[in-house]
């Protein structure tokens, strides 16, 4: 008898600044429903934010889904990336720059990883307002790996750059 890979919590950060950044990121979010061994349990409200990288772009739409899922942290991120590309994703060379979609895989359970390609937690999980507020939205306790409790770890504010933009 084989034996039946266990469901594990995942967060995944959702954002796009181009060709209509909103429905962007509520197609992905559609995009995330169809992945295999994979559910998607809750989703964040859409926030409105500036570009963290260059400023000469548009504003960005963030938000973060909650998954359940089966496949190993490098399944779960080949498949965004897939994803990624089915969505229209152009590779890029400008860090931070413009994008029609991006999926960063920030947490996986409580996997600790640092391999090429794939770092877990996300590095950047508790310096960004866009990642910090949506995913305090739909996990308010959740623990991250080396940081602790997250509310309790980070700055948590207003943060004022944020605009809700709604739910999905």
């Amino acid at each position: 008898m084989a034996a039946h890979p266990h469901w594990r919590p995942a967060y995944v950060g959702l954002g796009s600044n181009l060709d209509d950044p909103l429905q962007q990121v509520r197609r992905a979010a559609e995009g995330l429903r169809q992945l295999p061994q994979t559910r998607l349990e809750c989703l964040s409200p859409w926030y409105g934010n500036p570009p963290m990288g260059p400023q000469d772009q548009p504003d960005y739409v963030n938000g973060v889904a909650g998954l359940l899922t089966q496949l190993t942290p490098v399944a779960l991120l080949a498949a965004l990336k897939s994803l990624e590309r089915e969505l229209g994703r152009q590779p890029h060379s400008e860090r931070w720059g413009p994008r029609r979609i991006d999926l960063d895989l920030l947490l996986h359970g409580q996997a600790v990883i640092e391999q090429p390609g794939l770092s877990l937690p996300h590095p950047g999980i508790a310096e960004r307002p866009f990642v910090i507020k949506p995913l305090l939205d739909i996990a308010p306790d959740i623990n991250v790996p080396g940081l602790g409790r997250l509310a309790e770890s980070v700055k948590v504010g207003a943060f004022p750059e944020l605009k809700a933009l709604g739910t999905h």
